[in-house]
């Protein structure tokens, strides 16, 4: 059995995005691979065929290190309504504990100007100092 039929039978027994640490746990010796780092295997194979198959791939990435299978990601998710207070709840939450929003960031500073190079009298140039 290859890489990515191990890798999909798992995602269909999931069912949820995972990542490459999570499917190669629960894969263990099923994966055919007897590599030292089966993380970066099932990585690259995946990748590969997400970029070689595009949308014809059965898997998708659905964050950075996170894979789910393509029928599984065009399911709508389930929309958890929030509590009923949760309006009301968090001014008073905020008042209650004194919190005051954070300051504006300062814009970043301007780089540093380059050095000029090629100056036998510096420090950094590497060479020795007579």
């Amino acid at each position: 059995m290859s890489t990515l039929a191990v890798v999909e039978e798992i995602l269909r027994e999931t069912a949820v995005p995972m990542s490459v640490r999570e499917i190669v746990e629960r894969a263990g010796a099923r994966l055919p691979s007897k590599s030292k780092t089966p993380d970066t295997v099932v990585a690259r194979d995946l990748s590969m065929d997400i970029k070689k198959k595009g949308d014809g791939s059965l898997f998708v990435r659905t964050s950075p290190g996170r894979y789910t299978l393509r029928s599984l990601a065009t399911l709508p998710a389930p929309v958890a309504a929030p509590p009923a207070d949760a309006t009301q709840l968090a001014p008073t939450a905020l008042r209650s504990h004194n919190v005051t929003p954070l300051p504006a960031r300062k814009p970043a500073a301007p780089a540093a100007p380059a050095r000029p190079s090629g100056r036998s009298d510096s420090a950094e140039g590497g060479g020795y100092v007579s």
